[in-house]
C-alpha cells in the first residue's frame, strides 16, 4: 500500500466516523423522537445482560478451572462497581482479577 492509499484510507475512516457522530444531531435538531429516547433508556441494561450471557456461555460453572475464576471475577467487578461507581475501575479490576485467577491460581494444564 502506498503512502497516498494509506492517507486516503485514514481520511475516509475519519470522514465516516464524523458522519456517524454528527448525523443524529443533524436529524434530531428540534426534538428527539420518543422511540430514540426509549432505546437510549433501555439499551444500556440490555447490553449488560447480553455481555453477562456472552461471558458465561462456554460451559459448566462447577469445575475449578471452568467456573470459579469467572464467578470470583464477576463478584469482584460487581463489588467494585457498587463500592466506587466507576466503570473503568470495575472493568479493569474484574479483568485483572480474572487474569490473575486463570494464570496463577487455576492455571489450565495442557
Amino acid at each position: 500500500m502506498t503512502a497516498l492509499q494509506t492517507a486516503v484510507m485514514i481520511g475516509m475512516a475519519a470522514l465516516a466516523t464524523q458522519l456517524t457522530r454528527w448525523t443524529p444531531f443533524l436529524l434530531f435538531r428540534r426534538k428527539t423522537p420518543s422511540v430514540i429516547a426509549y432505546l437510549g433508556a433501555v439499551l444500556p441494561s440490555a447490553i449488560w445482560g447480553m455481555l453477562v450471557v456472552y461471558c458465561f456461555r462456554n460451559g459448566p460453572l462447577v469445575t475449578a478451572s471452568n467456573g470459579i475464576p469467572e464467578i470470583l471475577a464477576s463478584a469482584a467487578t460487581i463489588g467494585l462497581q457498587a463500592w466506587k461507581r466507576n466503570m473503568a475501575l470495575s472493568i479493569a479490576g474484574g479483568t485483572l482479577c480474572y487474569m490473575a485467577l486463570v494464570q496463577i491460581v487455576f492455571p489450565i494444564s495442557g
